[in-house]
């Protein structure tokens, strides 16, 4: 038995939390189109016969214009430092930017074997891949480099015999039927989370908070009974709508 932690960083948006879901098996991290998304490190768990690769599910790196921004780049530092092995998320579909070359500086300074994950591979051209390829090879030298897309899980079971390479324990961290660290209630707090971002406009995401106050089971029922928490009247009004119809919705 093989074990160990493998980070995922990356600018916001690049699709960490939908690879994280394809690599698990289910769904560990909510996905939005909207940037800063994750929140928290979220742990997904792997298992199969001979190994346990915990992923560590960190906030996108990007340049910080609010607290809330330095908080989420604190969080994706400290997941740099204290994994065995860092996966570096790219979109094939963009140019190489400032917020990558940032952040391989980060990679510089962690002295972690860095695998370069090209994301997205769907949306381009195969004799367009090479030339993605080079230009990240000039940027870093990577321990590895594996193109995927994480939505459709092409080359994801490539990427999971890659990381074992990484893994440098023996111990089990989880029992087999975890697939994450996170409690049920906060993934009922995040799953209600993920409907507000991806229902309401731009403004709206980061002002909102998601508590799970009860879980009651009646029969074959439950009963759940969230918080959703704003910080003005104005976002109050959007997320409830005409006659509760957005609240409804969500």
């Amino acid at each position: 038995m093989k074990s160990g932690l493998i980070g995922l960083v990356g600018r916001p948006n690049v699709g960490k939390s939908t690879l994280v879901n394809s690599i698990v098996g289910k769904k560990v991290a909510i996905v939005s189109n909207k940037p800063q998304t994750t929140r928290n490190l979220i742990q997904g768990i792997y298992n199969d016969d001979d190994s346990q690769i915990v992923l560590v599910d960190t906030p996108g790196i990007h340049k910080p214009n609010h607290k809330l921004g330095d908080y989420l780049n604190k969080e994706a530092y400290y997941s740099i430092n204290d994994v065995d092995a860092i996966m570096f998320l790219v979109p094939a579909n963009e140019e190489v930017g400032g917020g990558d070359k940032f952040i391989i500086e980060k990679l510089k300074e962690a002295n972690k074997p860095v695998i370069l994950v090209i994301n997205k591979i769907d949306t381009i051209k195969k004799e367009d891949l090479m030339n993605k390829i080079n230009s990240y090879k000039d940027l870093y030298p990577f321990s590895d480099i594996v193109p995927v897309s994480a939505l459709k899980k092409d080359n994801v079971k490539t990427l999971i015999n890659v990381l074992k390479n990484y893994l440098t324990d023996n111990i089990k961290y989880y029992e087999d039927d975890y697939y994450t660290n996170k409690s049920t209630n906060f993934m009922i707090a995040e799953m209600v989370r993920e409907k507000i971002m991806n229902l309401t406009h731009e403004e709206v995401p980061h002002s909102v908070t998601c508590i799970v106050e009860s879980v009651e089971k009646h029969n074959n029922a439950f009963e759940i009974s969230v918080c959703i928490i704003v910080d003005r009247d104005s976002l109050k009004r959007i997320l409830i709508g005409k006659q509760g119809s957005m609240l409804k919705e969500i």
